[in-house]
C-alpha cells in the first residue's frame, strides 16, 4: 500500500474513533447516576451494559493487537451483558480504559502494519479490515448509548448534532465557512 495512502487511512481511522468517543462522552456527561441503568424497554441494554460490552471488547481486541487473537481467553463476553452494580464513576473509568487501549494500539501502528494479518476468534483479517470492523461495531454501540441517554433525558436532552429545525441555518453557515474567497 502506498505510504501516503496508508498514513491517510490511519489518520482517518483515528479521527473516526475519536469522533465516536466524543459523541459518547457528550451523552454520558448528561446522565445522572440512575441514567446509566435506565432501560427504555425490556429487551434493550442499559448504558451500563453497553459501556461494559465496549470495555470488554476494546481490551480484548486492542491488547497485544498485532501479536495475539483479538478474542482473549480471559474475556467474559456473556458477563458483559449482566449488571454488576458498578457506579457511574467506575463505568466511566472502564470507558476511558477501553478507549485508551484502542488509542494506544492504533497510534502505535505504522503504514506497513495495515496489510499485516491479525486474527479475531481464529479468523484472519488484515489490520485494515480489523480496524474497520471495530469502527462499525463501536459506531453501532455508541449510537445505542446516545439513543438510550436521549430517551432517559427526554425533554432535558441537549442535542449532540444539528438541532431539529436547524438544518438550513447549519448548512448556510457551513457553505459560508467553506466558500472560496471572492
Amino acid at each position: 500500500m502506498e505510504q501516503n495512502l496508508a498514513e491517510h487511512v490511519l489518520t482517518l481511522s483515528l479521527q473516526d474513533f475519536r469522533g465516536q468517543k466524543k459523541l459518547g462522552d457528550k451523552a454520558l456527561k448528561q446522565l445522572p447516576e440512575e441514567g446509566y441503568y435506565y432501560v427504555p424497554e425490556p429487551e434493550s441494554n442499559s448504558i451500563a451494559i453497553i459501556v461494559n460490552h465496549l470495555y470488554g471488547n476494546m481490551l480484548s481486541r486492542w491488547t497485544d493487537f498485532l501479536t495475539s487473537d483479538g478474542e482473549k481467553p480471559t474475556r467474559n463476553r456473556d458477563g458483559e451483558f449482566s449488571h454488576d452494580n458498578a457506579t457511574s464513576k467506575e463505568l466511566l473509568r472502564r470507558w476511558e480504559e477501553g478507549w485508551g487501549a484502542l488509542f494506544t494500539a492504533l497510534e502505535g501502528l505504522t503504514p506497513v502494519d495495515l496489510l499485516r494479518t491479525v486474527s479475531i476468534r481464529g479468523e484472519a483479517h488484515t489490520v485494515i479490515q480489523a480496524i474497520h470492523r471495530q469502527i462499525s461495531h463501536y459506531g453501532y454501540h455508541v449510537g445505542q448509548l446516545v439513543y438510550v441517554a436521549k430517551a432517559f433525558r427526554s425533554a432535558e436532552w441537549q442535542t449532540l448534532s444539528i438541532p431539529k429545525g436547524g438544518s438550513a441555518s447549519f448548512n448556510n453557515k457551513m457553505l459560508d465557512k467553506h466558500e472560496p474567497n471572492q
